[in-house]
């Protein structure tokens, strides 16, 4: 696993950093009213929500994102994870919905599902998909930009119940070149470590309050490097996923090449 991460991962960066100028950062059929973008990325480690899904590894990661002048848009994720006591290596995100803009706030309501590709349930063991809805917003005061989410799953990863996600925070544009922003985030989780029972799916950490801050850049050719210092509140030995580190804190440098 860790040596096809690795040529992955070089595959990738030659891609990038070999072929800087061949599309640009969007690509229109203005025929059928659909703006695409493309951005593949390497990341020295795969931070969702503040917790590791690689524990601590690197990743090769694609987004896709495909949107209508109507504000109906789809999308997909792909990375490569590795979840301890699993044969989880792959997560695939569908995501779909609509974004319009309301006095001046930018509004995205939609809906993601989280599938593992591959992952097969050990006995006694829960399913890791699930789905999401999601209201994203941003609001514009320049060179400020604010953020905002709401998220909520009927059955979080696990089958471990009701999840409930909010995050706030910024980006801000600097003198040359640089963007800098932080996020703080709550995830709340209906039957989490502390709560469970014995026969319950469960998720293996204590709710949780995370931060980020990062400043990225664009490097060459449109390829932007990125540099995040990430917090949770959680102690790793003591309340998460039975010591498995992925919550420790943790810097991260991710390379992106928008297409």
């Amino acid at each position: 696993m860790i040596r096809s991460s690795t040529l992955a991962i070089s595959a990738l960066i030659c891609g990038i950093l070999g072929n800087p100028g061949a599309v640009s950062a969007q690509q229109t059929i203005e025929s059928a009213g659909l703006t695409i973008a493309t951005t593949p990325a390497v990341t020295s480690d795969y931070v969702f929500r503040g917790l590791s899904q690689t524990r601590n590894r690197p990743a090769a990661q694609l987004t896709l994102d495909v949107e209508h002048t109507s504000g109906l848009y789809v999308g997909a994720f792909l990375s490569n994870v590795a979840f301890a006591g699993t044969n989880a290596r792959q997560e695939l995100d569908l995501n779909a919905g609509y974004r319009m803009e309301v006095a001046g706030v930018k509004l995205d309501l939609g809906a993601t599902y989280y599938a593992y590709p591959g992952y097969d349930a050990p006995t006694g063991g829960y399913e890791l998909n699930f789905y999401e809805f999601a209201l994203r917003a941003s609001y514009e005061v320049a060179p400020v930009k604010f953020v905002g989410l709401a998220a909520i799953s009927p059955n979080f990863t696990g089958e471990s119940g009701l999840g409930v996600y909010l995050e706030g925070g910024f980006d801000m544009a600097l003198d040359f070149g640089f963007t800098i922003g932080g996020r703080v985030g709550y995830q709340w989780v209906e039957r989490n470590f502390a709560r469970a029972g014995r026969n319950e799916g469960a998720f293996g950490a204590d709710d949780y309050l995370n931060v980020s801050l990062f400043a990225s850049r664009e490097i060459v050719g449109g390829v932007i490097g990125t540099l995040s210092a990430v917090f949770t509140s959680l102690d790793p030995r003591a309340d998460c996923f039975g010591g498995a580190k992925v919550c420790d804190d943790r810097v991260v440098f991710t390379l992106s090449r928008p297409f």
